[in-house]
């Protein structure tokens, strides 16, 4: 009985194997009506297995498939860092407000506050509006079109021109923030004595007509000074030598302030500007790696170059102030940290660490010496823009020339001292030029139609209450120290 079940059970196994058998011989015929389902549905599926004549169509139309570009696919650490990125480049402008907010008298202290607060409300309107578009929009060398404007065909799908593995409209928000910050930088310039007014239509105005096409011509596709090659890679020129040679023209045209014999114009809280300083310092993190606009390795090289430049810098001022002075000053050392970070910003992405420490070196002897200058010259740079963003940022737009090494970004240039001759260092004085002109002629323009139609600066009697007080109806501090 035993043999029996168990011959049976073997004679069952062998026609269960003959089953599979069959149904594998047969499945080729079957396996084109699966592979069509996922494809393009161009062809009939019952075809190839129906008439092998069709199946010329299906293999010549085969290839066509790769030739298609392949969609852009968003890369969420790169979008996660980019994100992390545009929050900390916002979060400098508060950081600005406390480092001016500290300089200034406590009379004033709560105007430079609204100085840079304003920036954020008003410039992010005008940047979805129309800054954007003028900005990034492929249009001319000079300037871009309004194929952007209201952030039209700026959505969630990567621009591959920008940044390949992340949303468009991340790109946007981080060019955001640093369109919000440089506007504000000026107000150093014009502390303690401009109509916060005529502050607000300035800084509207400037956005569309000075940042925007710099930004377009440095950044943007088609950009002059992007196509002559020459070097910017977190806004040296857009930022930085914007904002300071625009505060120069700004602080000649209003003249000094009006200090008496016992005015005391000591700052009035360095503790605010020393937070400041720091919450700047954290800030730029995002501002230079960031502007890799990848989580990658230009990033991680950005980072390291930003802190050892600051640090450089910080260190060096204080040093100066030691051998010339016997004292090393909380602000001197806040004044060379940041100065350090302004010089680095055009070089970042792409000087090695030996570059980072010259430059860092470097530019607190030229702002330090460009501080000394307003004495001698006459003008009233109050909390020293022009001396540490105009003259460092072209310091540093022009060391980039000097330092800039391809083992860092293949993408970029060699400078002078690699091996790569006067033609990136040219190009940087080109790009400087370029940016001075922008900026003094632009803002000599507007400032000047300001003038006559409203104004720019307060009365002497305003002046001397403090401009907290007339200009906002509050103060700072219940009581005036």
């Amino acid at each position: 009985m035993k043999k029996t079940s168990l011959f049976g059970l073997g004679i069952a196994a062998l026609m269960l194997l003959s089953s599979v058998v069959t149904a594998d011989t047969a499945a080729p015929a079957a396996a084109p009506t699966a592979a069509t389902t996922t494809a393009p549905a161009t062809v009939a599926p019952a075809t190839p297995a129906v008439a092998p004549v069709a199946a010329t169509p299906t293999v010549a139309a085969a290839p066509a498939a790769p030739a298609a570009t392949p969609a852009p696919t968003i890369n969420s650490g790169d979008t996660a860092w980019l994100l992390i990125s545009s929050a900390l480049v916002l979060l400098m402008t508060p950081g600005l407000a406390l480092f001016y907010g500290g300089l200034v008298r406590s009379k004033n202290a709560l105007n430079m506050f609204m100085k840079s607060f304003i920036s954020m409300a008003l410039v992010s309107v005008i940047w979805v509006v129309v800054g954007y578009s003028l900005a990034f929009t492929k249009g001319n060398p000079y300037i871009g079109g309004l194929d952007w404007a209201f952030l039209q065909g700026v959505g969630l799908t990567p621009n591959t021109f920008y940044g390949a593995t992340v949303p468009h409209q991340l790109f946007m928000i981080f060019q955001m923030m640093f369109a919000i910050i440089t506007p504000a930088l000026i107000s150093g310039s014009v502390a303690e004595r401009m109509k916060f007014s005529s502050f607000v239509v300035f800084m509207t105005i400037w956005s569309v007509v000075v940042y925007s096409p710099l930004a377009h011509m440095v950044w943007g596709e088609g950009g002059y000074l992007r196509d002559l090659g020459a070097l910017d890679f977190a806004g040296g020129t857009v930022v930085h030598i914007s904002s300071g040679f625009s505060g120069l023209v700004l602080a000649i045209l209003l003249g000094k302030r009006k200090i008496g014999h016992n005015d005391d114009t000591r700052p009035h809280n360095l503790p605010f500007t020393l937070l400041g300083a720091a919450l700047l310092w954290f800030g730029w993190f995002g501002f230079n790696s960031g502007s890799a606009i990848a989580s990658n390795e230009l990033a991680v090289s950005a980072f390291v170059v930003t802190h050892i430049a600051a640090a450089t810098a910080a260190l060096t001022w204080v040093l100066i102030e030691w051998v010339m002075y016997k004292k090393s000053t909380a602000l001197g050392l806040a004044t060379g940290a940041v100065a350090g970070l302004v010089a680095i910003t055009p070089a970042s992405g792409f000087v090695d660490p030996i570059g980072a420490l010259a430059i860092g070196f470097g530019v607190s002897i030229v702002c330090l010496l460009g501080i000394r200058l307003k004495h001698s010259l006459g003008y009233d740079d109050s909390l020293d823009a022009f001396g540490v963003h105009g003259l460092g940022g072209a310091f540093g737009a022009i060391a980039t020339g000097l330092f800039a090494t391809k083992a860092v970004n293949s993408a970029g240039a060699d400078g002078l001292f690699y091996n790569g001759g006067t033609e990136l260092l040219v190009k940087q004085f080109i790009g400087v030029g370029v940016a001075i002109a922008v900026a003094v002629v632009g803002t000599l323009i507007i400032a000047s139609i300001i003038k006559l139609v409203m104004g720019l600066r307060v009365d002497q009697e305003e002046e001397q209450a403090g401009l907290d007080l007339n200009q906002h109806g509050e103060m700072a501090y219940s009581r005036l120290t």
